[in-house]
């Protein structure tokens, strides 16, 4: 059942953070800052605009979500079992032998379009996915969230000129951008410029918001939804490790391991929000 009410959705969102938490577990790495970052457009994908249903997973209908930054998939597991595509418990098996939740996504888990998380390569398969659904004159719609670092791979600007070639008004770009990488501060990195005019150059419909205020994320979830001819993006402004205060802004809580007391602060700190 799609959620209307912000205050709703914001609570759904904290849910989905603590979610990522018990993934993570204690003293077992997981990729905490980029999950808790990309966690409230992760929220609005599943909780008000895709259409999906867990009792129906492979429907040739359903909006297609790609995370192409699939170090990041905790988000993305913890909105599949909040949604029911399978328990809350499976969340505390992540990243152990056997678990259909591996460290990047894998199509054999219930919900997971695409194995991604070789960086660069989602937008590929979401345009494939889109160009997929106007030869079948299908109705749905393919959201990718990309990493902002993740922009630095060749193939990504490649998939944007063809997206824009093909027309594809059914594709939908997420960035997330937290201005972080693993290894430090974006900026030190390749030297990126604006990002609404790189897009805006290739021909895409653009739109730059807060990536923590869902009114603005469904907003633009909407208007980007009434474009027609062309591919959005939504550059979403967001914080790396949000909600869990010890870890914002910071690349050091890019891929983690939290003791006890960590784990329980962080806890603390997402009900507080």
């Amino acid at each position: 059942m799609k959620i209307r009410d912000i205050n709703k959705l914001e609570q759904k969102a904290k849910a989905i953070r603590i979610n990522i938490l018990e993934s993570i577990g204690i003293n077992k790495k997981g990729h905490l800052g980029g999950s808790m970052s990309s966690a409230d457009l992760v929220t609005a994908l599943y909780f008000y605009k895709m259409q999906h249903s867990p009792a129906h997973p492979h429907h040739p209908d359903r909006d297609r979500f790609i995370f192409s930054k699939g170090h990041s998939v905790l988000a993305q597991y913890a909105a599949l079992a909040e949604a029911g595509y399978f328990p809350k418990t499976e969340l505390k098996q992540t990243k152990t032998l056997g678990s259909i939740l591996q460290g990047h996504p894998e199509r054999d888990t219930p919900g997971i379009e695409a194995n991604t998380g070789s960086l660069g390569q989602g937008l590929s398969i979401g345009l494939g996915m889109a160009l997929g659904g106007k030869l079948d004159q299908r109705n749905y719609q393919v959201y990718v969230i990309l990493g902002d670092g993740e922009l630095a791979e060749g193939q990504i600007w490649e998939a944007v000129l063809a997206a824009r070639s093909y027309q594809l008004d059914n594709l939908v770009a997420i960035v997330d951008h937290n201005k972080l990488q693993a290894s430090g501060p974006l900026k030190e990195g390749l030297k990126f410029g604006g990002l609404n005019s790189k897009f805006t150059a290739f021909g895409w419909h653009t739109m730059e918001i807060d990536g923590h205020n869902m009114e603005e994320i469904i907003g633009a979830l909407d208007l980007v939804g009434q474009v027609k001819g062309t591919p959005a993006v939504i550059i979403a402004n967001t914080v790396k490790g949000k909600g869990v205060l010890f870890a914002e802004n910071k690349a050091e809580y890019h891929n983690v391991s939290l003791n006890q007391q960590q784990f329980e602060q962080a806890k603390s700190d997402i009900a507080n929000l």
